[in-house]
């Protein structure tokens, strides 16, 4: 029965894999019949992942006759941890996967995270979309620096700050994998609070602004940002530094916090803009749990 459900989900998600696309989510838990698993390819090397600390036996079994490279997550945001092999090829090494004609740098030995979050792939292409030559795009916990990536790759010259030296390096690579040269465009290290402040102190303005904290984070002096208390006065200050015509995107996948007030929040913190919600991509059938919200 389980082999069954996983076999069907992955048919089903079939026709959006294709020579432009192949990284994409393949189970989505209890929107395929299957709490808590989820199964995600990155350019045909799989990763399972699953929350109650355990792989089913059926479910290891159905992996291993897959004949692909496949490796096993726990979800738990206190012991965050890499993948575990578990069958087919290891892949130690970094490799290139693609979504959207984009490619991306994925890494299964880099920790919790492999180097891109699949379910802003809409997101992504959207940002894409607004972004043109000429226009100033800033990616705030950029992380590796996708949503950059799409924005450079339509003509926008982008700002790509975060905290970590690491995966600012990562963005870059991000960029020449995509021959872009990240030489032409910024990348701040430090905390986004103190980089919006400074920006608008400055007089800097952007076309186009991307906001998608982590739900929980504290800055160097020890204060704290908890997304479901905080997140208007995160919007407050990126609206200061936005052009009259320019975008936010704002996103955030903290379940404590309703779609409703998160639209407030939003609403509160840039005054008189029209926000408009966006879908999750169709392959997440589960639980509805990324807000997203595109501000002009």
């Amino acid at each position: 029965m389980i082999r069954h459900k996983l076999q069907t989900a992955v048919e089903q998600r079939s026709h959006l894999l294709d020579e432009k696309t192949n990284a994409l989510r393949l189970v989505d838990g209890i929107g395929d019949g299957l709490s808590d698993l989820f199964l995600e390819t990155f350019a045909n090397h799989w990763v399972v992942s699953t929350r109650d600390g355990r792989l089913d036996a059926e479910v290891r079994q159905w992996l291993e006759s897959q004949g692909r490279s496949c490796y096993w997550k726990r979800l738990d945001q206190h012991e965050k941890e890499d993948p575990i092999h578990i069958a087919g090829p290891t892949q130690h090494a970094p490799f290139t996967a693609c979504e959207s004609g984009v490619n991306y740098k994925i890494h299964f030995k880099a920790g919790y995270s492999q180097g891109i979050f699949l379910d802003q792939r809409l997101n992504r292409k959207r940002v894409r979309k607004y972004s043109s030559e000429g226009k100033t795009v800033l990616n705030t916990f950029a992380y590796t620096g996708a949503f950059s990536v799409c924005a450079a790759l339509a003509g926008a010259t982008t700002t790509t700050l975060d905290l970590s030296q690491i995966y600012l390096d990562w963005a870059r690579d991000n960029f020449r994998a995509n021959d872009l040269d990240p030489d032409q465009h910024y990348f701040c290290k430090g905390d986004t609070f103190h980089w919006l402040k400074r920006f608008a102190r400055q007089g800097r303005q952007f076309d186009g602004i991307i906001l998608d904290p982590p739900t929980f984070s504290r800055d160097d002096k020890g204060k704290v940002f908890r997304v479901e208390k905080d997140y208007h006065r995160l919007v407050t200050l990126a609206h200061a530094c936005l052009a009259p015509s320019g975008w936010l995107l704002c996103c955030t996948n903290c379940r404590k916090l309703a779609p409703r007030d998160f639209a407030k929040m939003v609403r509160e913190g840039a005054p008189g803009r029209k926000v408009t919600p966006l879908a999750m991509p169709e392959e997440y059938t589960g639980e509805n749990y990324l807000k997203s919200l595109w501000v002009d």
